[in-house]
């Protein structure tokens, strides 16, 4: 009887030793807007989209987190080094890395980690059979989804560095295309009125129970969805109440235009830009081109730190992750799994949004240069150097300024962005390419 009671106590001790160590992330609505908290401190997530895929690889068999303990490291003392000397706090990582990996980034690097699951947006094993096309109206998909989010939480609810879950990315677009890669948008009358209430509105409702889950297993961190901009938004307004904050993968060029205000009016939830920014490749030059890269990277989080709480703006970001840090040799033909080792030229969509290189009829959009990292070859244990471009070094001055400061106002965020030099910044990635090659 004494041993058992022992043991009981022991339990209970270990489960409150445990939980002063998981970092309590609030999402907080008042009377100046929406914001974040962590252990009672307001965060504003300066993130960053973030894999380890050397060239010749792709996602699927990179495998970096089965490489030995040694090599994990010495690969993430490389890119943590550089993140965190860019004032990047978060990085936004898929379900597959080990919880233990997720501490060790926050505790030796201070960057948390948004947890994201992809909520069968590119298939998933259903009954032990691969499934490429979700239906998310059927009941052995919801079972199986659901199950799979209780699993994560269960594995990750007391990680120390976790920030949040996240679920899908942009599974809007994936109700439209048949692969993985970008393809241009679909018409859009068809898209609401025929897409939108058979396969949209079973997939939100979906997200919405998946939340309600979380929030039930887990109440340390909020919940967030992944949607394409902003499709849909009246069907998420309708079936998803319980999600926590809207994520968007968002591509509008220089500016979101209307993106705060038009979450507000019909969300009425915090927004978090999931992925945004620029390839580094001129089409229509076929040169690559880092000052305009940088330009619409600094437009865009200036604009994100003008909307947060308390600056009387729509008051509703809570920062984003910029899209992304290294460049993806893997993404044009991954369907095929051709070309890994070819930084390829094709352009796979049009955005008139960024018309340094747009023409009507052409696409413009370069997936495997959005980077604000180029990427160099693998070395025998599959490490590799990153080479900093100039959106690096010009973001890296963006995040000095801290939104939440005492004395911030719209204006002095403007004269902070407005002093960035692009020029500057390119100087400094040239510099740090040649220090590079000198020391090799």
């Amino acid at each position: 009887m004494y041993k058992f009671i022992f043991v009981f106590f022991l339990h209970i001790i270990s489960e409150q030793l445990i939980a002063q160590n998981i970092n309590q992330v609030k999402l907080v609505h008042n009377e100046i807007g929406y914001y974040l908290l962590i252990d009672e401190e307001k965060f504003i997530v300066n993130g960053m989209n973030w894999d380890y895929v050397p060239i010749g690889t792709n996602t699927l068999n990179a495998k970096f987190w089965e490489k030995s303990d040694e090599v994990i490291r010495a690969g993430l003392a490389s890119e943590m080094s550089l993140l965190k000397a860019m004032n990047v706090n978060a990085i936004r990582q898929y379900t597959g890395v080990p919880p233990r990996w997720i501490k060790y980034i926050y505790e030796n690097y201070g960057i948390y980690t948004m947890l994201n699951h992809s909520f069968g947006r590119y298939g998933l094993l259903l009954n032990e059979e691969w499934v490429a096309t979700t239906d998310y109206s059927q009941l052995d998909v919801q079972h199986q989804l659901l199950k799979e989010i209780e699993e994560l939480v269960a594995e990750y609810k007391s990680t120390p560095g976790l920030l949040m879950y996240l679920l899908g990315n942009e599974n809007n677009y994936g109700l439209f295309w048949s692969g993985s890669e970008t393809e241009d948008f679909p018409e859009q009358q068809y898209a609401q009125a025929v897409v939108g209430e058979q396969r949209a509105r079973p997939m939100y409702a979906l997200m919405n129970k998946a939340s309600q889950l979380i929030k039930k297993l887990d109440k340390n961190h909020p919940v967030a969805i992944c949607n394409g901009d902003l499709m849909f938004i009246d069907i998420i307004a309708e079936e998803c109440r319980d999600v926590d904050i809207f994520g968007t993968n968002s591509y509008r060029g220089v500016s979101f235009g209307d993106m705060f205000e038009v979450v507000s009016q019909k969300l009425k939830m915090p927004v978090l830009l999931t992925e945004f920014g620029s390839d580094a490749f001129d089409e229509l030059c076929q040169e690559e081109h880092q000052s305009k890269q940088a330009y619409y990277m600094v437009e865009n989080w200036r604009e994100i730190y003008e909307n947060v709480a308390g600056l009387g703006k729509a008051e509703n970001a809570l920062g984003g992750f910029t899209f992304q840090f290294s460049d993806g040799w893997w993404k044009y033909g991954f369907d095929d799994r051709v070309n890994e080792r070819i930084h390829d030229l094709n352009a796979s969509w049009s955005n008139g949004g960024y018309d340094f290189d747009y023409k009507v009829g052409k696409n413009n959009m370069n997936e495997e240069w959005f980077g604000i990292c180029a990427k160099g070859p693998s070395e025998a244990n599959g490490l590799y150097q990153l080479y900093p471009r100039a959106a690096y070094f010009a973001l890296k001055i963006a995040h000095e300024l801290n939104p939440y400061s005492q004395n911030i106002t719209v204006a002095s965020i403007k004269d902070h962005f407005g002093r960035i030099q692009i020029y500057e910044a390119l100087l400094k990635s040239e510099k740090f390419r040649n220090q590079l090659v000198v020391e090799k």
